[in-house]
Parts: structure tokens; C-alpha cells; sequence
């Protein structure tokens, strides 16, 4: 058994401000840079400790919100903060063996008391040094590398085909939602409904539903104002400018083009401030990072206080859909159906409400508004500043809609259900499949490192020996170089005598 700080040193990265990035010169190796090799390389001309330069081939551990070893592959580069440079013993532990036994102990730690922090994990470095392992004899050392070489190159082939399948999966949700709002899902089913109401007569509905919808809260504005209504205060009623179908695609036959704001009623949810945090009414509400793709994740949701009228605006309805209204650009517009999850909830204002009129299926607008997401529709008119955009509403209301008659909408809803729930039962199992490599690459590991992996020669020189004699040149060289720092002091005493 040894401590991982005897067979290494370790050399902690430096603290690179935003102030020192520039276009050109070294890169910085950040921690996503080594679990995400796609990402963005920061470069600076800062000149550092030479010894802090990493090299293709360089082993690296994380000790900061994801903890692992790593070895770089790219160019020279300088190295960021929590990352620690590993320089192996050469005498004690070869590089690729101490690689794999830093991402066998790391598992060890995480499971120990000595893991801290909430939101970001990181190791302290006197535990992380002081942890014992267990040292192969060097000769076994190579035979538990190579064995691993060949068994983990298979795992990460294995996995990487996963990886390819769950891409494949992604372009063909995508594709099936673009068939939906296209018209191809139900081509058959309109040959065998020729006489079904064109959508052009349902638009007309809708939009004589939306203006008695305005009627009645213009009323009910008056009437508790205790006010009666002037004369042509109906005539202030602005109709939703119609979709401009000069640069659309053609639709099917009994379909037609509107605009979001023309098919459903859209707002934005109530702004933050610390005096909502408190109050005679507090109730749940949603956020950005409640609202996935066609689901809500509720471990978090926060509460804030909201008046009897303004749950009257801000409620939300079974049917309504949520659009992230700030998010990055690619995925700004992601929406999901509410369902009465939480009874009594509210939402923020980085959310957008689309509430359908009636003649409009809500699970048929959730399949549009999915499929411009992944189309990259949102995108294209929200207004993009540095990394976020943001899809304010009336950025939001003129995008185009394509809306077949009901009947074709609710075929649609049943098809995109059929063939999506396909999909995510695939997609369950690649889940499924992908803990189980992860479970097989960490009991691999295990063997590796409790001697069950490789046979054990008992001619190979125990670990142990090799450690005594070690640590007996090191006490050795400690002693010279205190003996050779002593020595010019006793030649100064002499010259004073």
C-alpha cells in the first residue's frame, strides 16, 4: 500500500483571469476542455511557471466539479487552475498504469468522507495525497496496463457505437416531428378524409374566438373599474397580423398558414424581485431550469408570492406550453406541456405561456413548436447577445404556424406519439446499457487494482522492496542536501576564527 503523493508530484494549475485571454498565443486547458474536447480553447500570451506547460502525452487529475484523470492530447498548453499536472515516479509507477489507477482511487474518494462542496465537488489535496492504494510490482504493473489497454479500448468502442445510435435517434425524433408539421405523417390519412373542413374555415373560428376572448376581459376590465364601456370600444380590438406565406413552403391540401399569435393568446411570466419572496400567498412557479423538451423537472421548484390577481394572470392551465424565453441559442424556444403537475403554479418571467384557442390541440402546437426547436426556427428570431438569446414575445408572436382542420390534428398528435415513445424506449435502453458499461468499467478496474486482473509472478521484486528502496534514496538524498547546505556555514565560522 502506498499514498497516491509518494508515487507522484502533483502541480496545481494557475488561476488565469478573463483579462489574460487573447485571440492568439498558448492555449489554456480548462476542465472542460478535457471532458469536452469540442469546446472552446482560451488562449493568452502570459508567460507562467515553465514546469506548468503541458505537453501532448501529459497526465492530468481534475481535483475540482469533475474529478478524474485525464491525458492530453493536442498542443502545448498552459494549465488552468484545478487541474493538477501528475509527474510520476518513474522508479515507482509507470505513467499509463498510474492513469488508470488515479481513475480506479478516484472512485474510492468520492465514496470517502473527503469529497466537499455542494454545487461544484472538489478534494482537498492533503486527503487526495495522503489516500492508500495498492502497488502492483512493476513488472506486473505493464501486464495489468496492456490488459487493460485492450479490455477498456473495447468498452469505449462499444460505448462510442451507443453514442452513434443515440445521435441517430436524435436526427430521426427530429425528423418525425418535421414530417408531423409538414403534413407527411398523415398523407394517407387525407386520401381517406377528403371531406374534411378545411383548415381555412377553422382559422376563421379562432379567430373569431379570440376576439370575443378579448371582449369579455375588456368587460371585465370595465366592470371592476365600475366603469360602462364607451362608445366603439370594440373598434380598439387590434387583429393579429395574418402569416406572409411569400418565402413559406406549401402546405398540404386543407391546410393553412397562421401565426403564433393568431392560434393562441401568449405572455410572459411575472419578473423576480426580492418583495415577491415573501408575502400572504406564496405559491410554486416554474423556471428555465424546470422546463426540458416536452417535460418539467420539479426537484427544484421555488415559490414566490403572488396575489390573488395575479394568479389570475400568471396560472397555469393543463395545455398550456412553456418556452424557455432566455436560454442559448440553440436551445431557446424549448418547450413543454404542463399537465397539472403542480396544482396552484405560477411561472417566471424567462418563460413564455402559449395557451392555445380552441380548435388548436395543444399536443399538436407542442409537435410545431419541438420541431422548430430542433430546426433551429426559435433561433433564427430571437435576439442573441453574447451566449444568450432571448425569444421575446413579440419576436415570438409573428413566427408562422402551419394548422391542418382538428380532425388531421388529432391523427397527427396519435402518430407523433406512437413513433416518439419508440424512440424513448430506445433511448431508455441505450440509457440502460450505457450504466451498465460505465458498472463494468469500474468492476475492471477493480480487479485491476486488487490483483485479479493478471496473473502474479513471484519472481517480480514485491512493490514493498521497491518502496523501502526508495524511500531509503530519497532519506538519502535528504541528508546530502542538508549536509551541502550546512557545509558553507562551517567554512564561514573558520574564516571568523
Amino acid at each position: 500500500m502506498a499514498g497516491l503523493g509518494n508515487l507522484a508530484e502533483y502541480l496545481n494549475g494557475v488561476a488565469f483571469n478573463p483579462t489574460d485571454w487573447t485571440d492568439a498565443g498558448t492555449p489554456i486547458i480548462r476542465i472542460q476542455n478535457l471532458t469536452d474536447p469540442s469546446k472552446k480553447v482560451n488562449r493568452t500570451t502570459r508567460q507562467v511557471d515553465p514546469r506548468l506547460r503541458i505537453r501532448d502525452g501529459d497526465l492530468l487529475f481534475s481535483w475540482s466539479a469533475t474529478l478524474d484523470a485525464f491525458l492530453w492530447h493536442g498542443e502545448d498548453a498552459w494549465l488552468n487552475q484545478h487541474i493538477f499536472k501528475v509527474e510520476p515516479d518513474a522508479r515507482l509507477v509507470k505513467q499509463r498504469f498510474l492513469y488508470y489507477l488515479l481513475r480506479h482511487a478516484v472512485r474510492e474518494i468520492i465514496q470517502s468522507e473527503h469529497i466537499h462542496g455542494s454545487t461544484m465537488q472538489h478534494i482537498n489535496r492533503g486527503p487526495f495525497l495522503s489516500h492508500r492504494v495498492a502497488l502492483a510490482p512493476r513488472k506486473e504493473q505493464t501486464r495489468i496496463t496492456e490488459a487493460l489497454d485492450e479490455l477498456l479500448s473495447d468498452l469505449d468502442a462499444g460505448v462510442a457505437a451507443l453514442e452513434r445510435v443515440r445521435e441517430k435517434l436524435k436526427l430521426y425524433r427530429a425528423s418525425v416531428l418535421k414530417a408531423a408539421v409538414e403534413g407527411a405523417l398523415t398523407a394517407e390519412w387525407r386520401t381517406q378524409h377528403p371531406h374534411t373542413e378545411p383548415a381555412s374555415e377553422l382559422l376563421q373560428r379562432i379567430l373569431a374566438e379570440r376576439r370575443l376572448q378579448w371582449e369579455k376581459e375588456q368587460l371585465r376590465k370595465f366592470k371592476e373599474k365600475g366603469q360602462e364601456p364607451p362608445t366603439n370600444w370594440k373598434a380598439k380590438y387590434k387583429q393579429p397580423v395574418a402569416s406572409d406565406t411569400t418565402n413559406l413552403p406549401p402546405l398540404p391540401a386543407g391546410w393553412c398558414w397562421a401565426t403564433v399569435e393568431q392560434v393562441g393568446e401568449v405572455r410572459l411570466g411575472r419578473q423576480r424581485a426580492p418583495q415577491h419572496h415573501q408575502g400572504d400567498h406564496m405559491r410554486p412557479y416554474l423556471r428555465v431550469a424546470n422546463v426540458y423538451e416536452d417535460r418539467l423537472d420539479l426537484t427544484d421548484v421555488k415559490q414566490m408570492n403572488f396575489t390573488p390577481h395575479e394568479f389570475t394572470t400568471y396560472a397555469l392551465r393543463y395545455g398550456d406550453i412553456l418556452l424557455n424565453e432566455g436560454q442559448s441559442p440553440e436551445l431557446v424556444g424549448r418547450p413543454a406541456l404542463y399537465r397539472d403537475e403542480i396544482v396552484g403554479c405560477c411561472y417566471q418571467k424567462t418563460l413564455l405561456r402559449f395557451r392555445a384557442y380552441e380548435g388548436l390541440i395543444p399536443p399538436f402546437a407542442l409537435s410545431v413548436f419541438r420541431a422548430y426547436l430542433h430546426r433551429g426556427r426559435f433561433r433564427k428570431s430571437a435576439n442573441i447577445t453574447t451566449s444568450i438569446a432571448h425569444l421575446a414575445a413579440e419576436r415570438f408572436l409573428p413566427i408562422e404556424f402551419p394548422l391542418p382542420p382538428v380532425a388531421e390534428q388529432e391523427s397527427i398528435v396519435e402518430t407523433v406519439e406512437d413513433q416518439l415513445s419508440v424512440i424513448d424506449h430506445l433511448e431508455g435502453d441505450l440509457d440502460t446499457k450505457r450504466k451498465s458499461a460505465q458498472a463494468l468499467r469500474q468492476a475492471i478496474l477493480r480487479h485491476a487494482f486488487t490483483g485479479q486482473l493478471v496473473q502474479q509472478d513471484p519472481n517480480d521484486e514485491p512493490a514493498a522492496k521497491l518502496l523501502e528502496r526508495i524511500a531509503a534514496e530519497r532519506e538519502a538524498r535528504a541528508r546530502d542536501a542538508a549536509a551541502a547546505k550546512e557545509e558553507p556555514k562551517r567554512v564561514i565560522r573558520r574564516k571568523k576564527s
